[in-house]
């Protein structure tokens, strides 16, 4: 029985609900516990094995020795024409093993689609990979091209050299060498400065 609290409108449980909520199991001891597994594990090893020869063969077998027993054996004679009796476990057979092929099949189904997901993460991760490489590898191509290279400072030097030898060709054209074509500058120089220092003025001279 159920009481309303008048504060908050909210019904309480009375005791009575209470007891037979406890006393009331809330499912039964005995459960049919069943490993859904272990049937689907089953399930594939007997489709696989309908899908064999051997089964084929088996089964050509049984139906034939069972045709003669009940045709010329008179005595062991069980299931006369027309064969209702094998009939029925032709039939009880397929009852059973098209939901066991059904059930081989969606775990391959499953299993399939497991597998296509994990395909497809490690295509995308793989696609991502690629990527960030290709970018490090601009990256890295960029920052090499703007350091100089050997090659580079070689060519530089080279043609450093030529320029050198260029204008110490100049120099001994004109019978100079580099050595002399920079004394004789710096002879002009302090010539040119000594011949200011020492030029001498001379006074006016007055008329008499």
């Amino acid at each position: 029985m159920s009481e309303k609290n008048p504060g908050t409108g909210v019904g309480r449980v009375g005791p009575s609900s209470a007891r037979q909520r406890l006393e009331t199991p809330v499912e039964s001891r005995f459960r049919f516990d069943w490993d859904a597994e272990a049937l689907a594990r089953s399930s594939e090893r007997v489709a696989r094995f309908l899908g064999t020869g051997r089964y084929l063969a088996l089964q050509t077998i049984v139906v034939i020795i069972w045709i003669i027993l009940n045709i010329f054996f008179v005595t062991l004679r069980w299931d006369p024409y027309p064969f209702i009796l094998l009939n029925l476990a032709f039939s009880t057979q397929a009852a059973y093993a098209a939901p066991l092929i059904l059930l081989a099949q969606n775990r391959q189904d499953n299993r399939d689609r497991v597998a296509l997901e994990e395909d497809r993460m490690r295509a995308a991760q793989t696609k991502a990979d690629t990527e960030f490489l290709a970018r490090e590898l601009a990256a890295l191509r960029i920052a090499v091209g703007d350091v100089a290279t050997r090659d580079y400072l070689r060519r530089e030097l080279e043609e450093m050299r030529e320029v050198l030898d260029r204008i110490e060709a100049a120099a001994v054209a004109e019978g100079n060498t580099p050595r002399e074509v920079k004394s004789g500058k710096a002879n002009r120089k302090k010539t040119s400065g000594g011949k200011q220092s020492h030029v001498q003025v001379s006074p006016p001279v007055a008329d008499d």
